[in-house]
């Protein structure tokens, strides 16, 4: 099945962005009034962000936050698979670029994603000048591989703390790609969430927007 992309549930602004991998989608979701914060998501690897984790997470809004979702250029053209982490880095950095320029980035900015896109705001937050980072369901190592720990990604979740920039990981419980305690123990330093469901999370992802919202109010103060 092809990725396309489909809008955010909540009234929105489109933006297109032309990078130098493609067309990029944007979808703003503005708060009643001034932003006091912007959090910029980006989705995974296998669809785009009509995820219902990151579609629930523009509820914080509601909060005073501009929520920004992010659709890759590859899933705007329709492919299947993603294409290559430094092609995704760089079409990140180039609408995160397009959204400082445009004023979009308001307040303290986090950005973040899921699975792949939580990877890409991982490798890109010190560039990007990001305030602080949000992964969500990150995957760790393959499926299988607990035991093996030569195999887990630590290095992009490290890079994060080591900038000293806050990291929080909201992680299902029966995620194969390393459920919560894997992923304290790989990152110390991170905030690790543990919420209901596998790498997908639950259907209704409460307790992911609960999590996210906790710790951003958390940060603010």
């Amino acid at each position: 099945m092809m990725a396309t992309p489909v809008p955010p549930t909540r009234a929105h602004r489109r933006l297109d962005v032309e990078t130098l991998r493609g067309t990029a989608r944007v979808y703003v979701v503005d708060p009643n009034g001034a932003a006091d914060g912007t959090l910029v998501l980006g989705h995974g690897a296998g669809k785009g962000t009509n995820t219902p984790d990151l579609d629930g997470l523009t509820a914080l809004a509601d909060d005073g936050r501009r929520v920004v979702l992010v659709d890759q250029p590859w899933v705007v053209a329709g492919r299947r698979l993603a294409t290559p982490p430094k092609t995704l880095d760089e079409a990140w950095l180039a609408v995160i670029e397009h959204l400082r320029a445009a004023g979009e980035i308001e307040g303290r900015f986090v950005q973040g994603g899921r699975s792949a896109g939580a990877r890409v705001a991982c490798r890109t937050a010190a560039q990007c000048g990001a305030d602080a980072v949000v992964a969500l369901a990150f995957p760790l190592m393959p499926p299988g591989k607990l035991d093996v720990p030569e195999k887990w990604r630590t290095s992009e979740a490290q890079s994060v703390v080591e900038a000293e920039i806050p990291l929080l990981v909201v992680q299902g419980a029966t995620d194969t790609f390393g459920g919560p305690d894997a992923v304290r123990d790989a990152v110390p330093g991170a905030q690790v969430v543990g919420v209901q469901g596998p790498h997908g999370f639950s259907k209704n992802p409460t307790d992911v927007v609960d999590a996210v919202r906790g710790w951003l109010t958390n940060l603010s103060e």
